[in-house]
């Protein structure tokens, strides 16, 4: 065994900090600080032996510097150096040299620098981790979040969370400046049923009786603008049992304003200019002067969602009325028909135009009509000939397509065609290179219905939540015919994800036990579910609004991230499991007894 290979377990003493000081992050050091005597801690990175020399990557959360152990320097310290493994905590004591000609890493903001050790402190040992600290190596995701400890010590997960910590200090500065309090609200809440199911929680004290966790401090934050506190704000924990995708939790994290004396035009402006101010201050991103309006009959027509990415510029067109007489059925018996020119697209294969076909299969289509426009002008499709030549001139005028083109159709209910073809719209963008990580298009979304059907319950549903106030002159609108009633919502959308919502609200008792009524729910229902918000509307209630910002999907887009679980700290899977900690899980029986629950047999596979 050679002298570098024997066993350095004498040097694998951990020391502590006593007398010790950091003077520095390790990004920080650079040609302006030669010749300083520094102290630096953190994990070590990389470690490589050259001719004699140690080097190591010394990681803390900020970044990274080179350190060296050189024997003619000071050969003890350099002996006990042969002991350092990656990830490794330790302190160094050194000098701040100049990298050697022709070694300096332009890539890192310490390139120019190395440190010459002259003391350190073992303060940590590491097992070998199960995937490497870095972020170069794919891994995945189940394996991350069992070891999420570990995988935030990654440099981009550990630049999520500054720029996380960024925007909630800008957001508070903005609102503080403008005079709004930050209160808090409370976790344990009652139950009011009404959108996506509540998490419940079991009183002990009161057995046989829940709380519930809020999915917003939507009432308590009314309540705020009754009690004349004027204009309220909380970056809250909120809760929803509901089904999980890559941009939704079952916690998450709400920016919560609401405002006494407003209207639409301005909780707008003033939220504009927070998000504004948080691109600014937290990635140095100066977004357009003035966000552009858009109703959500415009964006329907156009884009088919409600939250349209404007990176790009497919649009889709309705054809229904080119094809009521139809020979193809299919078209002919539709309720709607829109078609999506893609400039370029008969390039797609066959197999991709498949792969497509299953995608919109996910919102509810049967299928994916096509037609190629050839370069000598021809339409290649299975449903051209099905086709009259004077369908195909209105076709070809109304979309404007051109050789080279292919056309996508969705056609069927309403909600199904607009869901698939819109949301086709983002996938192919994504897969052409339509869209430019750089580039942000904030829009907002307005003119929302306010109510619209639900067909398994067989009323009429709250499409933002049952507090939100319809337009000035429709209260006989709400009361007569619910589904025309226009909300005074808005929603703010930056590319293709809703970052924020809000609306205008109920402030008399009078309008809201119209809006009850149409939601059919009677006064008994309503006394139980909300008696002490009909109470408070009662006593001089001001006309207030508000809105509430996704603060996990404004990091998402501020980071480019693109899972909402990479700007959460220890989030759950699409389970709603936490691999980390294990739970849910069961808990003893003592507990359950203590708070009088009984739990059914789980059914056997």
């Amino acid at each position: 065994m050679s002298e570098q290979e024997r066993d350095y377990d004498e040097f694998r003493v951990i020391e502590d900090l006593a007398g010790w000081r950091r003077t520095h992050h390790n990004n920080e050091l650079t040609a302006a600080n030669m010749d300083e005597e520094v102290c630096l801690m953190g994990w070590v990175q990389f470690r490589r032996d050259h001719g004699g020399l140690i080097f190591l990557d010394l990681r803390d959360r900020e970044g990274l510097t080179q350190v060296v152990f050189n024997p003619e320097h000071n050969a003890e310290v350099h002996d006990r150096a042969h002991a350092i493994r990656p990830e490794y905590v330790i302190a160094i004591k050194g000098v701040v040299r100049p990298r050697p000609e022709g070694m300096a890493n332009s890539n890192m903001v310490t390139g120019e620098v190395e440190i010459e050790v002259n003391e350190y402190k073992l303060l940590n040992t590491s097992e070998t981790p199960p995937f490497p600290i870095e972020d170069r190596v794919e891994v995945g995701e189940n394996l991350r979040l069992k070891y999420r400890f570990l995988d935030l010590r990654r440099p981009s997960l550990a630049r999520n969370f500054i720029i996380r910590n960024k925007a909630a200090q800008s957001v508070r500065r903005y609102l503080d400046n403008l005079g709004f309090l930050e209160i808090e609200t409370p976790v344990l809440t009652k139950s009011t049923p009404e959108g996506a199911r509540d998490f419940l929680v079991p009183s002990r004290v009161n057995q046989g009786e829940f709380y519930a966790l809020p999915q917003s401090p939507q009432l308590f934050k009314q309540m705020l603008m009754v009690s004349g506190m004027d204009r309220y704000f909380q970056i809250v924990k909120c809760f929803r049992d509901e089904d999980l995708r890559a941009d939704r939790q079952p916690e998450f994290t709400q920016i919560d304003i609401e405002m006494s004396f407003v209207d639409e035009a301005y909780v707008q402006d003033m939220a504009e200019n927070m998000v504004k101010t948080l691109f600014t201050e937290t990635i140095g991103v100066d977004l357009p002067a003035e966000f552009p309006r858009m109703t959500y009959n415009d964006a329907m027509r156009d884009y088919g969602v409600d939250k349209p990415d404007l990176r790009f510029d497919l649009k889709l067109t309705e054809v229904t009325d080119i094809f009521k007489d139809s020979g193809f059925k299919v078209f002919a018996s539709s309720e709607l028909v829109k078609v999506m020119r893609v400039p370029g697209g008969a390039t797609l294969s066959r197999k991709e135009i498949d792969d497509y076909t299953k995608y919109v299969e996910i919102y509810g289509s049967k299928g994916l009509a096509w037609i190629k426009i050839k370069e000598d002008g021809g339409w290649q499709s299975p449903i051209v000939k099905f086709f009259s030549e004077e369908e195909i001139a209105q076709l070809g005028e109304r979309t404007g397509v051109q050789p080279g083109d292919i056309l996508f159709f969705q056609a069927g209910a309403a909600d199904i065609a607009n869901a698939a073809l819109g949301n086709l719209r983002c996938e192919l963008a994504r897969d052409l290179g339509l869209i430019k990580d750089d580039v942000y298009t904030p829009v907002w979304i307005t003119d929302f219905p306010l109510l619209e059907y639900d067909a398994d319950e067989k009323r009429y549903v709250a499409r933002h939540h049952p507090f939100t106030s319809c337009q000035p002159d429709q209260m006989e609108v709400l009361a007569e015919e619910p589904g025309k009633a226009i909300a005074r919502a808005y929603d703010l959308v930056i590319n293709g994800y809703e970052v924020g919502g809000g609306s205008i609200r109920i402030h008399t008792q009078e309008q809201q036990k119209i809006m009850f009524a149409a939601l059919g729910i009677d006064e008994e229902e309503a006394r139980e579910k909300f008696g002490f918000l009909m109470d408070a509307l009662q006593f001089g209630a001001p006309p207030h609004g508000g809105i509430a910002f996704g603060l996990d999907r404004l990091i998402m887009i501020l980071t480019g991230s693109r899972s909402i679980r990479d700007v959460i700290a220890f989030p759950k899977t699409q389970k709603a499991t936490c691999l980390m900690t294990e739970a849910p899980s069961a808990v003893p029986s003592k507990q359950l007894r203590e708070l009088g629950v009984r739990l059914r047999e789980k059914k056997q596979d």
